[in-house]
């Protein structure tokens, strides 16, 4: 059906950074549409409703720059290139004052001084074109179409000229791209890890099969060309699914994994595991956190979704003991291995649910002073606030990159006796509507603990029953050391 013609004017925006006008009594979503401009619309007609593209910008925004990057308005990557740096920060600013406003005011966002090739993960899809010619890049948005793409702006250059160089390799080895429609090939997608300040390389290649002809050529070739790679991983993916990384993983060249240095400790990445991707910022964000926790030497801190340690490590230095929950197997054993290289003595990680963790604890008659929690997207489950209020810390530190999941959150803490006293958004993810917060909490003792029934916001995404933040990719759920009713000793240390 051919798309209709439509001037309309901006009135506002959404939380993800798309423009709302008006069209047969109805608002509609648009990107690349700012507030207060006039642009010409296609509109087209879909099953539920209508969808919309800018045509044509007739008035501009002051705050409207040039995307820099040429594959903006087909990838989806990005949502906010369109607006100039100050006008992103505001927008973030806002977004996080509107959802958080019933709690406090939010202090200005600590920005970033360089907004391009920030991250140290980068992920690449393959899959072939109408040409039936090997392509790379990133889907494109609420899609499984690839567009390819040669350099990302927010990535390492270098994560993109190995991709580059492997679909070099694709055509003289005689590798077949995974067709996901299909479900046949080989290479499915190439996961890159970098260290800041290490400057390692992690490649994983994610193949649709154990089998893999030439592999010792193939990787020869590809140090060859990239002797700067520390670390090969192959990981085998052979289901049909979404999801990126499969469970079987085949070290090609390396140790497995790649080292780096955050906040003058060193940490150990896997290919599985969660490390923040803007290393820069997240020195600012861990440090505004540990300093909101008020630590003197003195506390009890447990870390809550802990991955592989990072945020409790840092703290270790500034308190008298920390223990790291985390319910994902490997991910403690790399927190484990962190802290024998970093030689923390005064820190422990459990292998549990932190709710079933926390209430164990809570019947134990053991208390912690500071709870840091660092939940996913979709935020902490009513069982988990419940966990956390039976414990009964005199402090939280929330720190979330959801703010408006964090706001549900927030209202439940604080029918459970919390004070909001803080919130610093921090800008973890430019370019992307994406922003990081972290909120202080303290136990107000002459306040009445009302029950709650969680409503869950519209735009949040679904919760889920456990949160899994330690890998890219769904895996086994592993039953709580701490989930029973028992004595003190089932309490017990996971040990490498």
């Amino acid at each position: 059906m051919k798309p209709i013609e439509y001037r309309a004017k901006c009135e506002g925006m959404t939380q993800e950074g798309k423009g709302l006008f008006k069209y047969r009594g109805k608002l509609i979503e648009v990107s690349n549409f700012l507030t207060g401009e006039e642009a010409e619309l296609l509109i087209f007609k879909q099953k539920f409703g209508f969808s919309a593209r800018v045509k044509e910008i007739i008035k501009a925004a002051p705050d409207r720059v040039a995307a820099p990057c040429p594959y903006y308005e087909q990838c989806g990557g990005c949502q906010l290139q369109h607006m100039s740096i100050d006008a992103q920060n505001k927008f973030k600013q806002k977004a996080v004052t509107k959802q958080l406003k019933p709690y406090g005011k939010a202090m200005p966002i600590i920005t970033m001084e360089d907004p391009y090739e920030y991250r140290n993960k980068s992920h690449y899809s393959f899959g072939l074109d109408y040409k039936k010619q090997v392509i790379s890049g990133i889907y494109a948005e609420y899609s499984h179409k690839i567009i390819s793409i040669d350099h990302c702006l927010i990535q390492n250059p270098k994560a993109d000229n190995i991709v580059l160089t492997i679909k070099e390799l694709m055509k003289s080895f005689k590798m077949k791209a995974y067709v996901e429609d299909e479900g046949h090939g080989f290479l499915r997608h190439i996961l890159i890890k970098t260290g800041r300040v290490s400057g390692q390389i992690m490649v994983v290649l994610v193949v649709a099969d154990k089998l893999f002809p030439s592999k010792a050529n193939f990787v020869s070739a590809l140090l060859e060309r990239h002797p700067e790679i520390t670390t090969i991983v192959m990981n085998v993916n052979n289901q049909k699914t979404s999801m990126i990384l499969g469970s079987h993983e085949t070290i090609l060249y390396g140790k497995g994994f790649i080292e780096d240095t955050l906040s003058g400790l060193h940490f150990e990445i896997s290919p599985k595991s969660f490390y923040q991707i803007n290393p820069v910022q997240t020195e600012k964000l861990y440090q505004k956190a540990i300093q909101m926790a008020g630590l003197t030497g003195d506390e009890v801190v447990i870390d809550t979704y802990c991955g592989i340690g990072t945020i409790g490590l840092i703290a270790s230095k500034h308190a008298k003991e920390v223990i790291g929950v985390e319910l994902n197997k490997q991910a403690v054993r790399n927190a484990i291995d962190n802290a024998k290289k970093n030689n923390v003595k005064n820190i422990k990680f459990y292998q549990a649910d932190a709710g079933d963790f926390m209430v164990e604890m809570a019947d134990q008659g053991k208390h912690a002073d500071v709870v840091i929690m660092d939940p996913p997207r979709s935020g902490s489950d009513k069982k988990f606030i419940d966990s956390l209020a039976e414990l009964g810390p005199k402090t939280i530190v929330y720190v979330s990159c959801n703010p408006v999941t964090q706001a549900r959150d927030l209202g439940q803490l604080s029918h459970k006796g919390y004070k909001v006293e803080k919130i610093q958004p921090v800008d973890m993810f430019p370019q992307t509507y994406h922003v990081e917060t972290v909120v202080l909490l303290k136990k107000d003792p002459n306040a009445k603990v009302v029950p709650t029934k969680v409503v869950e916001p519209k735009t949040a995404e679904p919760r889920k029953a456990t949160a899994k933040r330690a890998t890219s990719n769904k895996s086994k759920s592993f039953k709580s050391k701490a989930s029973k009713k028992s004595s003190p000793k089932k309490l017990k240390r996971k040990e490498k």
